[in-house]
């Protein structure tokens, strides 16, 4: 039996220690670092690379969804778990474009968690409460996708400029950041960045934030690698 090395993220303490103790029970499993939050876990995944690495999509520093960002981006060989209090699908396909390979809720029963982090270590995909190959999520993302689209017609829809603001927050939204976690990053308040949402999804003539993105993504006008993931470190 192959052994599997883990690390554990959240900036909560009891939280953290009820995973890696309930993990550690499991045989082929070895916890080999925790974290408090994400610039220390991606130290740490830089430094120890664990071949799986369970993070809590909302931490300070860097959210779990930049770690994924930076594990990617710098090829590492990691395979990284989210664990969120908000499992729905916006979510899960930001998580997915980042590169996570497991996007769980963390009300996940524990033989449950142990099963996906085998799944993933094993190359598959632990999303929406299904394991998949990558052809598999291929298409999940596809059909994801085209529900999207079908929302708003394409062809000779009114182009509406964005601001730089509104591109500003339109890129942290791809980034998969909270209206909270925008605010801090700019420097202005969580009302102004709502209204900054509403006008994006007024002028794109879409109804939530996932079509938003699958919308600016298609043009071009942001990409889902960003230098303001770097410059955070």
């Amino acid at each position: 039996m192959n052994e599997i090395t883990l690390l554990i993220a959240d900036d909560h303490p009891l939280f953290r220690q009820g995973v890696v103790d309930t993990l550690a029970l499991e045989q082929d499993f070895r916890i080999v670092a925790q974290a408090a939050d994400g610039s220390e876990a991606i130290e740490k995944i830089r430094t120890l690379k664990p071949n799986v690495a369970i993070l809590d999509v909302n931490m300070p520093g860097l959210n779990g969804q930049q770690v994924t960002h930076q594990v990617t981006s710098e090829h590492l060989p990691t395979r990284v778990v989210l664990l969120t209090g908000y499992d729905d699908i916006e979510q899960a396909i930001h998580a997915v474009l980042a590169g996570a390979v497991g996007y769980c809720a963390k009300e996940i029963e524990p033989e449950v968690l142990a099963r996906t982090v085998r799944a993933v270590y094993d190359g598959k995909y632990a999303v929406a409460g299904h394991i998949f190959t990558r052809r598999e999520l291929d298409h999940w993302i596809d059909e994801q996708m085209d529900g999207a689209r079908r929302s708003y017609s394409e062809p000779g829809s009114p182009f509406h400029p964005l601001s730089d603001r509104e591109m500003e927050v339109l890129s942290c939204v791809v980034r998969g950041m909270s209206n909270k976690e925008i605010a801090g990053l700019l420097g202005i308040s969580h009302q102004t960045v709502k209204n900054h949402v509403t006008s994006i999804l007024r002028k794109f003539g879409v109804e939530d934030r996932t079509q938003a993105v699958v919308y600016a993504l298609k043009r071009g006008w942001v990409k889902l690698q960003s230098d303001q993931v770097k410059n955070q470190e």
